[in-house]
């Protein structure tokens, strides 16, 4: 099934992109945006953000900032944003350290210690659930808690989390991203981070995760944003799309991050967006229709992607200034169609990739 009006949901095996009559900012209510990759990348805006965020926001639709980054408070992000010409204020951003310090506070009782391996955007969201931050496993906690903490938190706050985790302290994750994004490249995130500590403490225990993709994230951002009609915008597969298929809310992949094609192409069926852009400008647009033939085909915009031979084919003939999503779209159908297909592989995109110019990366972005 196709969303001719933006209003409705495909169902969840989908087998290819969706398609909008209507520009995505008309069709929802709100935009649940990621922040790194997708609005900025190394503290400064990913190209097209500024343009885009501020004309969806003066044709009414509202803007909500959902990151699993736990680094920063919302007011610090918020302040940010603006900075970059992006007005925010601090209720319009939700966060991973909300989420988690949320879902300790409802399992340690009120006034808990809380070790605090982290930025300060984890201290002040335990502080608001009547949680006190310390410093050291010898302060009796009732939790440890992990959330990315820059690339200057000391090494030494990795082992006060092993002592207290080895001896069978609740052990607590803003989110498990083994990456981030930066402007020099892809580096280590907080699931790096919390893989140390499970390392350090012979793998034999598991903290509980409140991060996108998993509900304590998905009702934090719920319960404050108020969103009706919700579009989860992202750079990654396994935390903002996995996250929007779990909510069941639809969402948008913008191809300005950490995914790239090939990983796209190679989407699970929970991994797979609603709609395929290559920024933030998709948000300002319809979404072209993808639509299957007789011989196993899908088409859009002029292009014609199958499968033979185990790999990708693109053909076609797009017009003048034909976009290149279009082609992503149509090669998301093929592929997707034929990963499902009983006894179905994922197909090999090399040769298409290098047709259209895209080609995979080591940092997963796309340029």
């Amino acid at each position: 099934m196709t969303v001719r009006n933006g209003r409705g949901r495909r169902d969840d095996g989908r087998k290819h992109p969706a398609g909008s009559a209507v520009a995505l900012s008309e069709a929802y209510d709100t935009a649940l945006l990621d922040l790194d990759g997708v609005v900025y990348a190394g503290g400064e805006p990913v190209p097209h953000a500024v343009e885009a965020l501020g004309t969806a926001r003066a044709g009414g639709m509202h803007l909500a900032y959902v990151t699993n980054n736990a680094l920063r408070t919302p007011g610090e992000v918020a302040e940010h944003l603006t900075e970059l010409g992006v007005p925010a204020e601090a209720g319009d951003v939700v966060t991973s350290a909300q989420a988690v310090a949320r879902l300790i506070a409802d399992e340690v009782p009120a006034g808990s210690r809380v070790l605090v391996i982290g930025g300060e955007g984890l201290r002040v969201a335990l502080r608001e659930r009547g949680l006190v931050p310390v410093e050291s496993a010898d302060h009796d906690p009732a939790a440890v808690v992990q959330g990315y903490g820059g690339p200057e938190l000391p090494w030494g706050r990795f082992a006060e989390a092993a002592y207290a985790v080895a001896r069978g302290v609740p052990w607590y994750a803003s989110n498990i991203d083994l990456t981030i994004p930066g402007a020099r490249g892809i580096g280590p995130g907080n699931g790096a981070a919390v893989e140390v500590v499970r390392i350090a403490t012979g793998g034999r225990f598991e903290p509980k995760v409140a991060g996108k993709p998993l509900p304590p994230m998905h009702r934090e951002t719920v319960l404050r944003t108020g969103a009706e009609r919700p579009l989860v915008v992202g750079d990654r597969l396994d935390t903002d799309i996995e996250g929007a298929f779990n909510g069941g809310v639809d969402s948008l992949l913008v191809l300005t991050g950490v995914t790239d094609v090939a990983q796209l192409l190679a989407a699970v069926p929970e991994h797979r967006p609603t709609y395929v852009a290559a920024d933030l400008r998709g948000l300002l647009t319809g979404q072209p229709e993808v639509v299957a033939d007789a011989d196993g085909g899908f088409a859009c915009g002029g292009w014609r992607a199958s499968v033979s031979g185990g790999e990708l084919v693109l053909d076609g003939a797009p017009g003048e200034g034909a976009d290149v999503q279009d082609a992503v779209r149509a090669l998301c159908g093929a592929a997707w169609s034929e990963a499902d297909r009983p006894g179905g592989d994922v197909p090999d995109a090399g040769k298409v990739l290098a047709l259209l110019g895209v080609e995979r990366r080591p940092t997963g972005e796309v340029g």
